[in-house]
């Protein structure tokens, strides 16, 4: 049996009063996800492990299967990685936000969405007058980029852009760690990262110098000639989600029957996780992370991936998180429709007729991003499982509400991949 999970970036939500006081899976009506809640098994996933801030990075690790307490170092790392930026001893890789703000508030998290180009424009004039021996920016994908901070102390308190919309700015800078909450902290992986010595910097420092960076990035924004005549200014910005270089067994260590898989994302993150996994990584021409993607090759990258080897595929489509983000209720319920008609119709319209490599099929969101809070939220996400051959369970809907009676119940971060591994 081969394998394909299909991830809904933030695409569970909660009741909202416009739509009926439906959810918007709910008020859709998704139809391919909806037969495979009829003909498969359904439950739902609690994603977040206690303590954990619920960040996609976070999620997406522990769908895959690995416990966080053992690998998690943060989001910076994640997106190094698949840069390709080779992370050397000492080095606190920060994941780095070009956001807009307006008023004295956080106005978005992405700067009026910029494309990669623009973002590298950015990114480049930033390092030439703010990198030095210390310091090192390094273009990502948009508006999503990398700061490394060499000597770095990880211990920070930091404030996900995306998770405090229309806040006061200020209120929201960096400080330092006072108290070591999560238990990765305080265990042996903190040796030999070289931060505790004679170049390395305490987490207090480490703030002030990220502060610092964050005020100046912004003298050096307004003057830049690119939001010059810009309605939706890119005017700062905004690290956060600091760490180390994870240590992390690859899939098919855990997991012998994955002799070969693959990622298909358009977010460095979600392909930073994909390459410590040891999953190989496939580019798709015109992927953006937004609804704009292009849908139609993602699905037919995902099944030539399963058609010529691959045991496991881990499919990433942002969009739905994206709209969440924005509060787009339209927008979201289009990505909705996007991700159903674009690509689950077209992987199930082609691996059901399969009868000598039959493929199990996966459906969820990574955690709920609602669109009337605009960030993501802790609380369980619905799942469907269907291959062929598969007893199904009474559930006829795909929904939050309908998969609560799903026959897999409630499971725990690292459960799903489990279950979905032992069908074979």
């Amino acid at each position: 049996m081969k394998h394909i999970i299909i991830l809904g970036d933030g695409m569970a939500d909660h009741p909202v009063g416009r739509l009926g006081g439906k959810t918007l899976l709910e008020y859709s009506r998704p139809r391919y996800m909806n037969m495979l809640a009829r003909q498969g098994r359904t439950g739902r996933l609690q994603t977040i492990p206690e303590g954990y801030h619920p960040g996609s990075e976070v999620a997406n690790t522990s769908i895959l299967g690995y416990d966080l307490d053992e690998v998690y170092e943060g989001r910076g790392p994640l997106e190094a990685a698949s840069i390709g930026y080779d992370m050397q001893p000492g080095d606190l890789a920060l994941r780095c936000n070009i956001i807009t703000l307006e008023d004295g508030r956080i106005k978005n998290h992405h700067g009026g969405h910029l494309t990669t180009e623009q973002g590298d424009i950015l990114i480049k004039y930033l390092d030439k007058h703010l990198g030095n021996d210390r310091v090192k920016f390094v273009t990502g994908i948009q508006y999503r980029h990398l700061l490394i901070i060499r000597g770095g102390n990880k211990h920070l308190v930091c404030a996900p852009p995306h998770d405090h919309p229309n806040e006061e700015w200020r209120k929201l800078m960096i400080k330092g760690e006072e108290k070591i909450k999560n238990p990765l902290h305080t265990n042996e992986k903190d040796a030999g990262q070289n931060i505790m010595n004679t170049t390395g910097l305490s987490a207090e420092e480490t703030a002030g110098l990220l502060n610092s960076l964050i005020l100046k990035s912004q003298e050096l924004l307004a003057a830049h000639p690119f939001n010059k005549d810009r309605k939706v200014k890119a005017n700062s910005i905004w690290p956060w989600g600091g760490g180390y270089r994870p240590q992390m067994k690859t899939i098919s260590e855990t997991y012998p029957q994955v002799k070969s898989g693959s990622v298909i994302s358009a977010v460095d993150l979600i392909r930073g996780i994909g390459r410590y996994a040891g999953l190989r990584r496939i580019d798709v021409e015109g992927i953006t992370g937004l609804h704009t993607t292009n849908y139609e090759g993602k699905a037919a990258a995902a099944i030539n991936a399963l058609k010529s080897g691959d045991d496991f595929v881990f499919l990433h489509i942002e969009a739905s998180d994206e709209a969440g983000h924005d509060g787009d209720i339209d927008l979201k319920l289009k990505t909705i429709d996007y991700l159903d008609s674009r690509i689950i119709k077209p992987i199930y319209d082609e691996v059901s007729t399969w009868t000598d490599t039959p493929v199990c099929i996966a459906v969820l969101p990574d955690h709920p991003t609602p669109v009337e809070i605009r960030t993501h939220v802790s609380e369980p996400v619905p799942f469907i499982i269907w291959h062929p051959g598969i007893v199904p369970d009474n559930v006829q809907l795909y929904d939050e509400r309908s998969c609560v009676n799903g026959s897999y119940g409630l499971l725990h971060p690292t459960e799903f991949m489990k279950a979905l591994m032992d069908i074979s």
